[in-house]
């Protein structure tokens, strides 16, 4: 699965009336975070993206992605279970930039996909155990 959530930025949303995207997901592993940003943001456009109240990406508390006709991409492997699979990306500009996208991709696969074998499997199957 792959979810996408976009999100247009006007001169109101600044750091102090920073825009709150819900970020709906299902139960699986997040594999992929791409973050697009449209020409025009400048590096004026900031994103971090939250769980339960704890900055997710970028690692770096209370650091922001920004970039300018660019996707921000990186692989993950973060599990999400049942009632704890909504994530919050906070999004704003420094109120110059008016009419610009920025859009939040996640691919979500299920850890079986991902991992197919588990540890002891994988330590089986090599022993012959």
């Amino acid at each position: 699965m792959f979810y996408a959530f976009d999100y247009t930025i006007t001169t109101d949303d600044t750091i102090t009336a920073k825009k709150k995207l819900d970020l709906k997901l299902t139960v699986g592993v997040i594999h992929q975070v791409d973050i697009l940003f449209q020409d025009g943001c400048d590096h004026k456009a900031h994103v971090q993206i939250f769980r339960g109240g704890h900055q997710l990406w970028p690692s770096n508390r209370g650091s922001t992605i920004r970039g300018n006709a660019t996707v921000v991409s990186f692989r993950e492997f973060l599990e999400l279970s049942s009632g704890d699979s909504d994530l919050i990306a906070l999004v704003w500009g420094d109120g110059t930039i008016e009419a610009v996208d920025v859009i939040v991709q996640i691919g979500i696969l299920s850890k079986k996909v991902l991992q197919p074998l588990s540890f002891e499997e994988l330590l089986a199957a090599a022993t012959g155990v």
